[in-house]
């Protein structure tokens, strides 16, 4: 989080409700960007002609581009002022959605998608400084409970949103609808919000920063297309690989050597609270935006709901995490927040395990009430995970230590969406060869009257029988995917055995509690 000195927030301020309204749009329609897409995802896929890990690209460029600058938030508005980082952040934000919206080719969507990352990476921890900045700290708990409204109205509406925009118009729409809030949120910012001083700020570790950015591109680039190339059996898979690992290594050296202060401070390390909740930050992030990616795709593809109902069976998740603050709010400083973190991770992994009894004949209720069970799951793990994470680090580090949590669990989402997708789509060709073996003349089984439309006898009969097969296969894979997802759920647990409970992580302050109450993983 960028700091607010005592002074600016004690100063009376002109407009405070017209730059709060501003602010609450540009964290609406940053999290309504982390949901709102998802459901349009087959929709762009035919229209762009993506196959069904390509189409993940969609995602992970957006995460993988905020994850990578969030943490230059903080130095850019020390060295240009918020306003105007602000403001040309929205501005871009509005401009790329745009962009988007009129894209024409998948490569075209994807450069977009990264550049909107880009410039949404700093919406919400900016957003959060103002608002610190405009009320004293008297009111800074009331100022975050307004913020943390906005924070999860804007994912628990996406889904919703993004069904009917899709379905009454078109996918292009999803982008589109940026366009209005973006140039109000704008016009906001540049005539209510008053210029602050540059501060001197810390130096940025710009060597760090280039080789993490490096490295975590091109691994980046690796997962997502591997399944594509064939993995090491492609020259380009090689080249990423071999670009990754030295990036990466030059990276963790340099931060092991650096005298000065370096991208990622040692320091980090050396509470145990902040590396337990950080892992586990890395693992919820890949549970929340595997399931958002896999969900609608699932259900569009194989189940054949119109893109508004998809849209409207999965928002039941963003109300269960709702619920989940609400609830935790009142737990915390009463109870072990360990306890309180154990409890939403076996809630996630029973929501998970509902999903490995997903099939193709069931109706609406096993996709809502699954959604809304992990909802409330991954919704109680927010809150006390962030409060562990950065309630043991001294105080200069602590806007390290949030940009870093941030970073790692959008680079949790990022990955586990590549690496799902790929074992989707070499799962579904896995079973969809084992299932074709037994379809032969010589099996007795198909020889019998009700087949129906499926046989062997005819082009027709045996093209319908292969995409059975196939959509037979697809569901088999995406069983193997949520069970995959409640296994990394169960084994995540052992970390809260390295996790010592504070005293002061009972009485937390309200603006590091607000922290962590993205459902979306937004902040």
């Amino acid at each position: 989080m960028i700091g607010v000195t005592p002074a600016a927030a004690s100063a009376p301020v002109p407009n405070r409700g017209a730059i709060t309204f501003s602010i609450m749009l540009a964290n609406i329609m940053q999290g309504l960007d982390t949901t709102i897409a998802n459901v349009a995802l087959p929709h762009i896929q035919g229209s762009l002609s993506a196959s069904q890990d390509q189409i993940a690209w969609v995602l992970t460029s957006y995460i993988v581009a905020a994850a990578i600058m969030m943490p230059m938030t903080g130095w850019l508005a020390g060295r240009f002022g918020i306003k105007y980082v602000f403001f040309f952040s929205v501005a871009g934000f509005t401009l790329t959605s745009v962009l988007c919206g009129c894209a024409t080719s998948l490569t075209q969507l994807v450069v977009y998608r990264a550049l909107q990352g880009v410039c949404g990476a700093g919406l919400v921890p900016l957003s959060q400084a103002v608002l610190l900045q405009i009320n004293p700290p008297e009111r800074a708990g009331k100022a975050m409970a307004v913020f943390g409204i906005g924070t999860i109205l804007g994912p628990t509406a996406g889904p919703a949103l993004g069904g009917w925009l899709t379905y009454d118009y078109n996918w292009r729409w999803v982008f589109y609808i940026n366009l209005p809030v973006g140039v109000l949120c704008a016009l906001g910012i540049l005539i209510f919000i008053r210029p602050t001083g540059r501060a001197r700020g810390e130096p940025l570790d710009f060597f760090g920063f280039a080789m993490l950015s490096l490295g975590v591109g091109a691994l980046q680039l690796l997962l997502d297309r591997g399944e594509l190339k064939d993995w090491f059996g492609s020259t380009e898979i090689w080249a990423e690989t071999a670009i990754a690992g030295t990036a990466l290594y030059v990276f963790v050296v340099h931060t092991a050597t650096a005298e000065g202060r370096s991208f990622f401070s040692r320091e980090l390390l050396l509470s145990p609270n902040f590396f337990a909740a950080t892992v586990l930050m890395f693992m919820i992030g890949l549970i929340m935006n595997g399931s958002l990616a896999l969900q609608p795709t699932m259900l569009q593809q194989l189940m054949n709901y119109p893109v508004l109902t998809t849209g409207l069976v999965t928002a039941p998740r963003g109300i269960g995490s709702m619920f989940a603050m609400f609830f935790v709010a009142r737990l915390i400083g009463r109870v072990d927040t360990r306890l309180i973190i154990l409890v939403g991770l076996l809630i996630t992994a029973l929501s998970l395990w509902q999903m490995t009894g997903f099939s193709l004949t069931m109706g609406m209720e096993p996709v809502i009430v699954s959604g809304l069970v992990q909802g409330f799951g991954l919704g109680f793990t927010f809150v006390p995970l962030n409060l562990l994470a950065l309630s043991d680090l001294p105080r200069h580090l602590l806007t390290q230590g949030t940009a870093i949590r941030s970073l790692i669990r959008n680079l949790g989402g990022s990955i586990g969406i590549a690496i799902l997708e790929a074992q989707l789509v070499e799962n579904t060709q896995i079973v969809h060869s084992r299932l074709v073996e037994q379809l032969r003349p010589d099996n007795p089984l198909m020889q019998m009257p009700r087949l129906g439309a499926f046989s062997l006898a005819t082009p027709s009969a045996l093209a319908a029988l292969n995409a059975e097969a196939t959509r037979q296969a697809a569901m088999v894979a995406y069983i193997d995917a949520f069970r995959l997802m409640m296994l990394l759920c169960l084994a995540s647990l052992g970390l809260l055995l390295l996790i010592r409970q504070r005293p002061d992580t009972r009485r937390a302050p309200a603006p590091l509690r607000a922290r962590g109450a993205a459902p979306a993983g937004a902040d």
